[in-house]
């Protein structure tokens, strides 16, 4: 095995943008998203980023909505060794738009800079002018750790020593003095902290000066919450108000396990078949990957050959082998070095079971909102938002991103209740909210597949009066009619009911929001409660003419299965072709103008097309033809 040379102690390479030693790298604010536990300083130690968010906050336990620092310029300075970044609260940004965040009255502005020295890391934070004494506890530094590499491992503070615990343990301790809001009281208290001691591939020394430093554990607070080494911002000091050295263990001539990525599925024997190979950036050996056969009587050699090179993405580098000449059906896996590939068939029906089938069999149904869904002795959810929905409040920026303006656009008045929405659609991952886009999209994918592969599939039992889903309990009808009709049913249902697409339909609070485990807990299922969810309304004609485009298709795979649905998609797709202005102004995103200057004409082409298709009637035709220098122009 060979190993590239490496540069002893922690150096900044300005072509990575972060500081590197042997296994061990240390970023510093260049990877932007502290709602996902990803800002701030950041360390990487041999292929685990074990800690991250290392950053100013006003809270030693922060959560999603808590106020981050608007980050200003990035300076990297080879010659000294040094990555300084300027950052600000409040960041103006962040307080509207999606996720608003409410910032306190505090205007800090300061730098972090993050220094090799070493085998060391030494982070600083200056600050403008010095805090106010009212402040004292309330604002300070700290770095998250990841909790799932650490259940069960040591730790070292001074004096003091324990385990970190696979869950959160008291007892609780004010937050301030003055504050009557807790949180969990310190491990330790301490200016030297090891983590990890007993494993040199995890060891990690932070050392404080001037400042305590305390080990808290933020899932007292938040569920998502990490492990958190904090420091108190002192009063009265702006130069080094905060000085940490941070050394993590670099192992000498430690590599990354290559890692053997094969396809999921398996392999026709008549397909292309490429292994990716995972490499160390600093692994420049090679060697044969190993194809071996699995039989009944064991393993044994079937194909090696060199690998190419495809090269370097992001911290690692690339590459492939091929073994396409391989056409024996069979059981195969592959090894590299020291790793092996998981286990995968080469045979003609790799496609028949276990690909997409899932998707229909357990993934759609435990989706499944407005429903309760069961698998023999298995709750997967009880029958969820059955008080679906009321009107959302005007001039409203709900807090996942849902703006409503200064009209319901509806007959609706705020807090009305609005019938009618309390069936169909799927849950959205983590939040469970129903999104126009997502749910008439879905039901686009399925309508499609339907119609151009003939999918005929029935493990599920779906019962929209009963309100009922049993996993592999055949029912006699086809699953994917059956979830294109229950995505439709919230579409179409909620246009007839607002005269109009929703937006999206959402629980009103934070706290219903972070709600983990069964969604019907997060409403009491009664219509006209304070917890009912809220629709919100918008005026998007991109939006609306493509979901006009996928309501037309979907009207075209119910024909013959729901008439009476079929028909209501329909209607709703010809009202929204034809009553939708693609004339006026109307805000474009950013990401979407890199695709089309004009994404309401491209929507109203589509919807063109989708109708055509499934009425014949000569105006989409016409339609269509009057736009084709639009059409072909837009092309790419």
């Amino acid at each position: 095995m060979k190993i590239s040379a490496q540069k002893q102690g922690f150096t900044l390479c300005e072509e990575a943008g972060y500081f590197q030693n042997k296994g061990v790298d240390v970023m510093a604010f260049d990877d932007i998203y502290p709602e996902g536990h990803q800002s701030g300083v950041s360390i990487i130690m041999h292929g685990a980023r074990i800690a991250t968010n290392g950053d100013i906050r006003f809270d030693k336990m922060p959560g999603q909505w808590h106020a981050v620092p608007k980050q200003g310029e990035r300076k990297l300075d080879k010659e000294n060794n040094t990555i300084t970044t300027s950052l600000s609260y409040p960041d103006p940004d962040r307080m509207s738009g999606f996720n608003p965040i409410v910032y306190p009255g505090i205007d800090i502005d300061y730098t972090v800079t993050v220094k090799g020295a070493g085998d060391s890391v030494v982070v600083t934070v200056d600050l403008s002018k010095p805090i106010l004494e009212e402040l004292a506890g309330q604002i300070c530094f700290l770095l998250e750790l990841f909790p799932g590499d650490l259940f069960g491992k040591p730790w070292i503070m001074d004096n003091k020593h324990g385990v970190f615990p696979t869950q959160p343990n008291g007892p609780l301790a004010p937050l301030t003095e003055k504050a009557y809001e807790y949180m969990s009281a310190p491990y330790a208290v301490g200016n030297r902290l090891t983590i990890r001691p007993d494993d040199p591939l995890g060891r990690l020394v932070i050392e404080s000066d001037g400042t305590e430093i305390s080990l808290l554990d933020a899932r007292m607070k938040f569920l998502n919450g990490w492990f958190v080494v904090s420091s108190d911002v002192p009063v009265g000091k702006t130069k080094e108000a905060i000085r940490w050295v941070i050394t993590p263990n670099a192992a000498d001539g430690w590599l990354y396990t290559p890692v053997v990525q094969v396809s999921q599925v398996g392999y026709h024997p008549a397909q292309p078949k490429v292994a990716v190979i995972e490499l160390d950036k600093n692994d420049i050996g090679r060697e044969k990957p190993i194809l071996y056969a699995i039989t009944a009587d064991g393993i044994k050699e079937v194909y090696s050959a060199k690998t190419s090179e495809w090269g370097r993405f992001l911290r690692y580098n690339y590459i492939k082998f091929d073994f396409s000449d391989i056409k024996d059906e069979g059981l195969y896996k592959i090894r590299y070095k020291n790793s092996e590939s998981s286990i995968f068939r080469i045979a003609p029906d790799v496609y028949d079971r276990g690909v997409w089938q899932p998707v229909l069999e357990y993934f759609l149904p435990v989706q499944m909102c407005h429903m309760r869904v069961m698998e023999k002795s298995r709750l997967w959810h009880g029958l969820c938002h059955m008080d679906d929905a009321r009107m959302a409040p005007t001039d409203h920026n709900h807090f996942d991103g849902y703006i409503q303006g200064a009209s319901t656009l509806t007959g609706y008045k705020p807090g009305d209740i609005v019938p009618g929405l309390n069936i169909g659609g799927w849950h959205d991952a983590g939040d469970d909210d129903l999104r126009v886009e997502s749910q008439a999209g879905e039901f686009f994918i399925l309508s499609k597949a339907f119609e151009e592969f003939g999918v005929d599939y029935d493990a599920t039992r779906i019962c929209q009066e009963s309100r009922l889903v049993e996993i592999h309990e055949a029912d006699g009808k086809n699953d994917i009619l059956q979830q294109i009709e229950h995505g439709v049913l919230s579409v179409a249902g909620a246009y007839k009911a607002l005269g109009r697409l929703y937006r999206g339909i959402i629980v009103n609070s934070i706290d219903q929001y972070v709600i983990v485990g069964d969604p019907a807990g997060q409403t009491d299922n009664i219509l006209g409660t304070d917890d009912d969810r809220w629709v919100f309304t918008e005026d998007n004609p991109p939006r609306e003419l493509t979901t006009a485009a996928q309501l037309a298709c979907a009207a075209r795979a119910l024909k013959g299965y729901n008439d009476e649905l079929s028909a209501d998609a329909l209607t709703a797709a010809r009202e929204l072709f034809e009553n939708t202005d693609i004339s006026r102004d109307y805000p474009k995103p950013q990401w979407i103008r890199h695709i089309c200057d004009d994404p309401a004409r491209a929507a109203k082409a589509h919807a063109a097309t989708e109708l055509y298709l499934t009425t014949k009637d000569s105006i989409y035709k016409d339609y269509l033809l009057s736009e084709v220098d639009f059409i072909t122009g837009s092309i790419i």
